[in-house]
């Protein structure tokens, strides 16, 4: 199981039990993490016994269950339930990975439901990610360029300039990837993490960009970039296929590129 930030000094301590009613037969036991700051307690992880007859076949499709008839205190993000927007990204079964794209019938035995490692936990599953998106904001995530597109249309680009942007524009900024490295977990502070690389790279493809220079000026940095030691965790764990440590690798070897 990873790593989770939890507040000094603090110990998980016994959870409850929550039973599922009486007569069901179809049982899934979910071992959740709890919270919850205001009452100064340590965390818990609680067991629910959910009937599988009265529930999707999601994990994210469980929680909303446990909250909606078991316990309306349980804490979560959630949004689209298509694999989009990445609010429900948190750890199961050990992965991290996205609860409304996480099949429950693919786990075997138990099912554990933890928030993204190693980042301050808000209340149960839901992480503090000031600082990602703070990262996030520092690369400055838009298409930047000085001379204006001719006339009224539009910046253009080649078939084969667009294709570049492939396996980058499909990130949704769950940070399961990020939240995965321990590149990641030992310097947060001031490596970006395989997302917010991703994301640069994402701009320094885009032929309508005309900062690629300084995007990579920017980059060069011992920490920001060159903390990634190419463990592959970020790569393995993404809920949506992509290659971050791909992009990383590349943005070196353009670095290179511009100092030769």
């Amino acid at each position: 199981m990873a790593d989770f930030i939890l507040p000094k000094n603090s110990r998980l301590r016994p959870g409850k039990l929550h039973k599922a009613a009486e007569g069901a037969t179809n049982i899934r036991k979910f071992h959740v993490y709890r919270y919850n700051p205001d009452d100064k307690e340590n965390p818990q992880v609680d067991t629910f016994e959910v009937d599988m007859d009265q529930c999707g076949s999601m994990v994210l499709d469980a929680l909303i269950h446990i909250k909606s008839k078991m316990d309306g205190t349980l804490t979560f993000r959630r949004s689209c339930r298509e694999g989009i927007c990445g609010s429900c990204s948190m750890n199961v079964d050990g992965t991290n990975t996205l609860a409304c794209t996480k099949a429950i019938d693919d786990i075997k035995g138990d099912v554990k439901v933890f928030p993204l490692p190693h980042m301050p936990v808000i209340k149960d599953l839901v992480p503090d990610l000031s600082a990602a998106y703070a990262q996030y904001a520092s690369i400055k995530p838009w298409i930047q360029a000085e001379m204006p597109a001719e006339g009224a249309r539009e910046r253009l680009q080649s078939p084969e300039e667009r294709k570049k942007l492939d396996g980058l524009w499909e990130c949704i900024l769950c940070f399961s990837c990020s939240t995965s490295c321990p590149s990641y977990w030992w310097n947060g502070d001031r490596y970006l993490g395989p997302a917010v690389l991703l994301q640069a790279h994402r701009f320094i493809q885009d032929s309508r960009d005309e900062k690629t220079e300084e995007r990579l000026q920017d980059l060069e940095d011992p920490f920001k970039l060159y903390r990634c030691h190419t463990i592959m965790n970020c790569t393995n764990t993404c809920p949506k296929g992509l290659n971050p440590a791909a992009s990383i690798g590349d943005i070196k070897k353009k670095i290179v590129a511009q100092k030769v």
